[in-house]
């Protein structure tokens, strides 16, 4: 069972504390955390919800979505969860999994609910006692996928009770102890102040387990350094791809070490020809790529990775570096779905911006949400009255009118096509 290094948040009044029974403030934007626990290649992260009151809970879920957007790990989310509409809240922000309270008899009640509605591999239980696991191993076990053990002086009981993967809370251990830890079949994962305080030493950690035969999430490569081709410097090109938009961004060289660092890190290293030098991208510009493939051409001597980008990938401030033009023929774009309706999203979000006199667009921004609801249904019902029409061009018109009011109503209510897309492939 692979074991994962998983930093969390204690999210309370906007900020993240210290823990659940100690509300000091350790760091008063929770995203910063964020950008620490990407650069340290965490695992995944669990956001706890400390909020008492409604308005803060919904606070809170706005945080947590922007922390699912810049996070480069899987979020869980957990806290304020009374009904099957909170979980559906967590996950609708971002995170990929709920964790139900066990010590709040709602959250048991609603377990068999949100397991059905959303699947077990979405639903994860913190407990604090292991005579609940006791008490209610056989709906754990139906509707759960993993325990998050909040004491961990409760680990072999829990162990003699079930098999479900566990997550373990640590809040204070001394670091060599953590292999210990490890070393019990079901423990997935460690969370808690241990990793919190410690996150800087992840990487080392990583290391240390690998040493011991633990198995760790990380990169392993099909192939050797060896199994590539190099040119006369003993480099091979990389050509760096947007995982989400497929926009080449750059290109670099690796050798031997950037490649092992690569892999290692989960963060694109490259050498330097100019420098004759090893070369972190983003170490300081804070630009870092996180690796999502890596892949090699067909005569192994270029590798194309695909990367999630932080800020731009050129040095002069540009998102590529590929912008001077030489020469173009001119031809028709091609109708990527999704280009089309971003480059369509541009033109309504920038009329928000930038107001243009006798534009349709602002006029329903002018009259407000309203009157954009009103026209979204309009279009909603041409839609079903064309769908009566033999003529299939009719219907076309209709859901194109239909598609453009949406994408008003995205951009009042601030939602982007990557919600949607992303929503649709958690599906």
């Amino acid at each position: 069972m692979t074991k994962k290094f998983i930093p969390c948040i204690y999210l309370y009044h906007e900020h993240a504390v210290k823990g659940l029974h100690d509300t000091t403030i350790v760091e008063t934007d929770p995203l910063r955390l964020v950008q620490i626990y990407n650069e340290n290649n965490a695992d995944e992260l669990i956001v706890f919800d400390m909020s008492k009151t409604d308005e803060e809970h919904e606070r809170a879920l706005d945080i947590i979505k922007e922390i699912c957007e810049v996070a480069e790990m899987d979020v869980f989310g957990t806290g304020n969860i009374k009904r099957m509409e909170d979980v559906k809240k967590l996950l609708y922000a971002g995170c990929k999994k709920a964790i139900l309270d066990y010590e709040n008899p709602l959250n048991i009640e609603i377990t068999e609910e949100v397991s059905l509605k959303f699947g077990k591999d979405k639903i994860l239980a913190s407990v604090d006692h292991d005579e609940i696991v006791t008490k209610e191993k056989a709906l754990l076990e139906k509707y759960v996928s993993c325990l998050i053990l909040l004491n961990p002086h409760i680990i072999r009981e829990t162990m003699s009770q079930t098999q479900l993967p566990v997550i373990v809370q640590i809040n204070q251990i001394a670091l060599n102890k953590l292999l210990e830890i490890f070393a019990h079949e079901t423990v997935c994962g460690i969370t808690g102040n241990t990793i919190n305080d410690n996150v800087n030493e992840i990487p080392s950690l990583k290391k240390l387990c690998k040493e011991n035969n633990i198995p760790i999430q990380s990169f392993d490569a099909a192939f050797n350094w060896s199994d590539f081709k190099k040119n006369s410097d003993g480099l091979v090109p990389v050509i760096v791809q947007d995982y989400r938009t497929s926009q080449v961004l750059m290109m670099a060289y690796m050798n031997e070490e950037s490649y092992k660092l690569t892999l290692e890190t989960g963060k694109m290293n490259y050498y330097s020809r100019s420098r004759q030098s090893l070369w972190l991208k983003g170490e300081t510009s804070g630009h870092f790529q996180y690796v999502k493939s890596l892949s090699a051409d067909c005569d192994m001597d270029t590798i194309l990775a695909k990367v999630s980008q932080i800020g731009a990938a050129c040095h002069t401030g540009s998102r590529s570096c590929f912008f001077n033009e030489i020469t173009k023929k001119e031809y028709e774009e091609s109708t990527n779905p999704l280009q089309v309706f971003e480059e369509v999203f541009s033109v309504i979000k920038d009329r928000k911006v930038n107001p243009k006199e006798g534009s349709y667009t602002n006029y329903l921004f002018d009259k407000g949400i309203d009157k954009i609801l009103k026209k979204l249904g309009e279009e909603a019902t041409e839609i079903v009255i064309a769908a009566k029409n033999p003529n299939p061009n009719e219907i076309k018109y209709e859901i194109s009118d239909f598609l453009y009011h949406m994408m008003v109503l995205m951009a009042e209510k601030n939602i982007t096509w990557e919600d949607i897309t992303t929503e649709l492939a958690n599906r």
